[in-house]
């Protein structure tokens, strides 16, 4: 072993042990690498900046562009709803039609985006046929993962390895090559959670109940609002007198949210008055809006919490009566449940750091965290994925948060946030959309090129706008790519995958073809649960193709068993993006991951090294 091996050993030893413990985010530690491969010289700024001008990565970001605006335009979320309506009454034929639809649209659409669109309607179709959401997410989850192994374009593990054959000088995998193994992985797996789902998925209800809501009135009463509700009188000498609510501090300092304020219709100026029930009326707050006394302040938060801000500030603590519900939910003002998606930019910051109030004029009444069964502290959290916030404010303020897909997911939409999409803009991107794969499946053009074309057309017709596109874009996982491939460049480079090549194939080369494919099936689906599938096949690929070509056999077989492989994140919720964002309204464990997950790859692993050399000869 070569000192160049060892630093290379030791940059992805680092890279996999920071990919796991998540101490670091996964694009800062894939730019650590790139940075670590040009100090340490193994490999020259041009070799190690290559992954960026890679088409691979160009291809994602086009695909993530195509995606957005198929969600944008409603047309994801019209297909998996009509879709679902087939289901009826029967639970198996529900469950078979959430794991085919979500995979049709994932073998197209980002697995991540499409989950995010069909979770909203799994959950409220949950609460109206009285099943636990935790009995429907899981297959969701899964249905998306096996649908991104139907397609050349379904998931980056099968760009990584078709861009790895023709950069060797084989044919690349075309669009519906990988579409029969693909397909009987997810009949399967369809089949395999509708016979067990009774014993295997669990049955958990939501600790809060969340997202079984429909209305914005029954998740008041979820979260218990009207026990928290109070009523503070301003006295004259209390120091909130002539300062604004963004002056008061109300909310920072003592977590206390002031709803609605209740003001003498006869004040004029400074002059005291006596505040009588019938003279009084609701005024419209904003941060700007100033306190008088006697003012009656509609307030919500924790007893405690109430009671520490009347004491510093001099209120009057008063009971909230009957009406004062209609200060948390009216025509005008409303509530709502927003998840975090791992896009989000307020992930790692707190409510504080990020001005969530002042940038989107909406408070918070509670955070949700899987796991967590403690009350956060609004003030101090650290936003993680997967968190669920729990807002207040205007409507419309709540409605603009559903344009921000980067950072939010609205669930348990009420009707009031529900926007109907322009019809030609949905024809427009499903033209667009059959366009795109008619290129792809006759090969008229290079996928990279097909896929820029597609996005352009998305932007430029007005399905997705320019800022949209920017942000439809997973640039987490477009720098993980650009960031890791230069690791396979620098493993060649120093001879590890021959090294990896030669031990593979001294210890698994007498063992005949099929223990072969499983060891590697295994190796692979074991990294892919801890470490993402793109970079899992970044590192894998390689000395699968070698391993190949030393055991005298065709590569595509080897190949695409690590795509497939890469794509198996059943058994750990932190496997994939899709498996956290479900775990919240599921309420689900860690263990109930690995008691869906370690059979369906089993059964996964069995089916491809039986299927593979049949339709990829292996000689």
């Amino acid at each position: 072993m070569t000192l160049e091996m060892w630093i290379t050993i030791g940059l992805l030893s680092g890279a996999i042990l920071l990919f796991i413990t998540e101490w670091l985010q996964v694009d800062l530690v894939a730019l650590g690498v790139v940075i670590g491969l040009m100090l340490t010289e193994i490999l020259t700024p041009d070799e190690a900046l290559a992954g960026f001008s890679s088409p691979i990565v160009i291809t994602v970001a086009a695909l993530f562009i195509v995606g957005g605006a198929v969600m944008e335009t409603g047309l994801a979320e019209t297909i998996s709803q009509k879709i679902v309506q087939f289901a009826g009454e029967s639970r198996f034929r529900l469950l078979v039609l959430i794991m085919g639809t979500v995979a049709l649209l994932s073998g197209f659409i980002s697995d991540t985006g499409t989950v995010a669109v069909m979770a909203p309607a799994i959950i409220s179709i949950s609460r109206k046929k009285g099943i636990n959401p935790s009995k429907l997410l899981i297959p969701l989850s899964i249905g998306s993962l096996l649908g991104g192994s139907m397609t050349l374009i379904g998931t980056p593990p099968n760009i990584v390895v078709s861009d790895l054959l023709m950069e060797n000088g084989y044919a690349p995998f075309q669009f519906f090559d990988f579409t029969p193994i693909g397909l009987t992985l997810l009949i399967s797996g369809i089949l395999f959670l509708a016979l067990t789902s009774r014993w295997l998925l669990p049955d958990h209800k939501s600790r809060m109940e969340l997202q079984r809501v429909d209305s914005p009135e029954e998740l008041v009463q979820v979260y218990k609002l009207p026990e928290d509700l109070y009523r503070l009188r301003v006295r004259i000498q209390s120091p909130l007198v002539g300062k604004t609510l963004l002056q008061s501090d109300l909310r920072k300092i003592f977590e206390v949210t002031v709803l609605e304020i209740l003001r003498s219709g006869s004040r004029t100026g400074n002059k005291r008055l006596n505040l009588l029930e019938d003279d009084s009326i609701s005024i419209k707050i904003s941060p700007d809006t100033i306190v008088y006394p006697n003012d009656i302040l509609i307030c919500q938060g924790k007893v405690n919490d109430i009671t520490h801000a009347a004491a510093t500030l001099q209120l009057g603590v008063q009971p909230a009566e009957a009406e004062d519900q209609k200060a948390l939910v009216n025509n005008e003002v409303g509530v709502a449940e927003i998840l975090l998606p791992p896009r989000s930019r307020l992930i790692g910051k707190t409510l504080v750091s990020a001005r969530f109030g002042s940038l989107y004029q909406l408070s918070v009444l509670g955070i949700n965290r899987p796991g967590a069964d403690i009350s956060l502290s609004l003030k101090e959290t650290k936003l993680q994925f997967g968190d669920t916030l729990f807002v207040q404010g205007p409507w419309k303020n709540i409605r603009a948060l559903t344009d921000q897909r980067r950072d939010f997911v609205v669930v348990g939409q009420p009707d009031a946030l529900k926007g109907t999409p322009p019809r030609s803009k949905m024809i427009l991107s499903s033209l667009i959309l059959v366009g795109m794969l008619i290129f792809l499946v006759t090969s008229w053009l290079p996928l990279s090129t097909t896929a820029l074309i597609a996005a352009f057309l998305m932007i430029v017709t007005g399905c997705l706008d320019i800022k949209d596109a920017y942000n439809s874009v997973d640039w987490k996982s477009i720098i993980l790519i650009a960031g890791m491939l230069p690791m396979t460049t620098a493993l060649q480079k120093v001879g590890l995958v021959q090294v990896g090549t030669d031990w593979m194939a001294t210890t698994l080369g007498g063992l005949g073809n099929l223990p072969t494919l499983a060891t590697l099936f295994l190796i692979t689906a074991l990294f892919t649960q801890v470490i993402s599938n793109t970079a899992t096949t970044v590192l894998i690929a390689p000395i699968a193709f070698s391993l190949a070509l030393r055991l005298g056999y065709q590569p595509q077989a080897f190949l695409m068993l690590v795509a497939i492989a890469a794509s198996t994140a059943y058994a750990s919720p932190v496997a994939s993006p899709v498996n956290t964002l479900v775990m919240g309204s599921g309420n689900y464990r860690f263990r109930d991951y690995l008691r869906v997950g370690v059979p369906l790859i089993l059964i996964s692993m069995v089916i491809t090294i039986l299927l593979l050399p049949l339709l990829w000869p292996l000689s």
